[in-house]
C-alpha cells in the first residue's frame, strides 16, 4: 500500500520529527572524531531542503554506533551536526541529549526553517527496547513524522516505529521523506514487474544469509549470477573440494534445492567456473581482536578443486566474462554482494568487472540498475562507479529483508495515503 510522503503534507510552522541515518564512519585524528563517508548524511538533502523551503521546523533524529545505554563521547553526534551545516549551507543546532526540557527548550526556540539535532538516541537503551514511555517523550517535540532512516527501518525501535504509533494516536501524519520513498520505489515497485531480461547478481559470504533473497527472487528473474564466498557452498555440495574457503555444510542441501527451483522455472542459474585461490601462511602476527594474521601466498587461477592448503578469494577471469555477457543483455538488474574480497586490490577485479558490465548496460543498453545496499555499494563507489548506476541503496540489513519480502516495522508504522 502506497504510503504518505512528505511531498503530501503541509509542512509550514510544523515541528517535524526527521530519523534519518546519520550511522556515518568515524575515526579519531588528532584527539577529534572526523567523518569518513558523507554519503547518509547527503542522502537526506533533498528531504531537508524540502521541509526548509516550507518552513517547516526541523527536528533530527539518529543512532551512531553500539553505545549500549551509555554516553559514549566517540559516539557523539555532535560532529555530525558541524558537518551537516556545511553540507545544508546553513546553521544546525545540536543539542548533547534526546529528551527531557533542555531538548523540549532547543526545539521551543527552533524558528521556521531551522534545523535542531538531537543526541544520539541509542544513550538510551529504551530505543532499542521500543519503550513506549520513552517513544512518547520523543513524540512530545513533533506534530508531524518523517522517516528518511531506510538503513534503520527494519528495526522497531522509538525512534523508527513506537513514536509514529504516538503520533498517529495523537492525530498527527507519519511519512516518508523522499529518500524512503525512492527506497521504496527501486527495491520494491520497480522490483514486482521488472522490464526483461531481469539479470539478480548475489554474492557475499553465506548462502544462510541470502536463501530467502534467492528464493523469493527465483519467482521473478530470468538469470541469478552467483559469486562470493556463498559460491562454494555451492561447489561443496556438487562435491567439488573447496579447501580452506569458507562453507557452510549445513546448507548444502539449501543450496542444491534453490539449483532445482531454478532448473523447475526455467531460471539461469550460473556458478563461477574459475576462481582466484591463495595459500595463507600464518604470519606469527595478531590483529587488533588478538587473532592471528595470514599472509596470502601463491596467488592464482583455477577451475575445479582447491587444493586442501588453499582459500578461493573471487571469482576468476572466466566467470567474469560469463557473467558481464548476460549482463549485457539485461533490462532490469539487481546485484547485492559482492563477487570477492574486494577490499584486496588482488582480489578484486572479479567486482570490478561486474561493477563495469552493470554500469555499461546502464549507461549504453538504458537497463536500470539497482543496487541492494551494503558491501556491494562500498564496491562501486571504491571503484569509482557509484554516480553511473540508477539507484543506490542506503541499507544493508534493511535492504535485505525487504529484498526477502518481509515487513519492516519502520515502515509499516508510516500513514497510508
Amino acid at each position: 500500500m502506497a504510503k504518505l510522503t512528505v511531498n503530501d503534507l503541509d509542512l509550514k510552522n510544523q515541528r517535524v520529527f526527521m530519523r534519518v541515518d546519520y550511522n556515518v564512519p568515524m575515526e579519531e585524528k588528532d584527539g577529534k572524531m572526523v567523518i569518513n563517508d558523507t554519503t547518509r548524511i547527503k542522502e537526506t538533502l533533498p528531504t531537508l531542503k524540502l521541509l526548509i523551503s516550507n518552513g517547516a521546523k526541523v527536528i533530527l533524529a539518529a543512532h551512531l554506533g553500539r553505545p549500549k545505554g551509555t554516553k559514549e563521547p566517540s559516539m557523539s553526534l555532535a560532529p555530525v551536526a558541524v558537518k551537516l551545516s556545511e553540507m545544508v549551507g546553513q546553521p544546525v543546532a545540536f543539542v548533547d541529549d534526546c529528551i527531557g526540557e533542555k531538548v523540549e527548550k532547543a526545539v521551543a526556540e527552533l524558528k521556521a526553517g531551522g534545523i535542531l539535532l538531537l543526541e544520539n538516541v541509542r544513550y538510551y537503551n529504551e530505543e532499542e527496547a521500543n519503550d513506549p514511555a520513552f517513544a512518547e517523550k520523543l513524540a512530545k517535540l513533533a506534530d508531524v513524522y518523517v522517516n528518511d532512516a531506510f538503513g534503520a527501518a527494519h528495526r522497531a525501535h522509538a525512534s523508527t516505529e513506537g513514536i509514529a504509533r504516538v503520533v498517529a494516536k495523537s492525530g498527527g501524519k507519519c511519512a516518508a521523506g523522499l529518500l524512503m520513498e525512492r527506497e521504496l520505489k527501486f527495491l520494491g515497485d520497480e522490483l514486482e514487474n521488472p522490464a526483461r531480461p531481469f539479470v539478480v547478481i548475489l554474492g557475499g559470504s553465506k548462502v544462510s544469509d541470502k536463501i530467502k533473497v534467492i528464493d523469493r527472487l527465483l519467482e521473478k528473474a530470468d538469470s541469478i549470477l552467483i559469486g562470493g564466498a556463498m559460491a562454494y557452498t555451492f561447489k561443496l555440495a556438487h562435491g567439488v573440494k573447496t579447501g580452506k574457503s569458507l562453507i557452510e555444510p549445513d546448507h548444502k542441501g539449501t543450496a542444491l534445492a534453490a539449483e532445482e527451483k531454478a532448473k523447475t522455472r526455467k531460471v539461469n542459474f550460473q556458478l563461477p567456473t574459475d576462481t582466484i585461490i591463495a595459500t595463507p601462511v600464518d604470519s606469527g602476527k595478531l590483529n587488533k581482536k588478538g587473532k592471528p594474521v595470514y599472509d596470502l601466498t601463491n596467488i592464482r587461477t583455477i577451475s575445479g578443486d582447491i587444493p586442501d592448503d588453499a582459500e578461493g578469494f573471487s571469482i576468476g577471469p572466466e566467470t567474469s566474462a560469463n557473467y558481464a555477457k548476460i549482463i549485457a543483455g539485461a533490462k532490469t538488474i539487481l546485484w547485492n554482494g559482492p563477487m570477492g574480497m574486494f577490499e584486496d586490490a588482488r582480489f578484486a577485479e572479479g567486482t570490478n568487472a561486474v561493477a563495469r558490465a552493470v554500469v555499461e548496460a546502464t549507461q549504453k543498453n538504458g537497463a536500470k540498475s539497482i543496487i541492494g545496499g551494503g558491501d556491494s555499494v562500498k564496491a562501486l563507489n571504491k571503484a569509482g562507479l557509484g554516480d553511473k548506476v540508477t539507484f543506490m541503496s542506503t541499507g544493508g540489513g534493511a535492504s535485505l529483508e525487504f529484498l526477502e519480502g518481509q515487513e519492516l516495522p519502520g515502515v509499516a508504522a508510516l500513514s497510508n495515503k
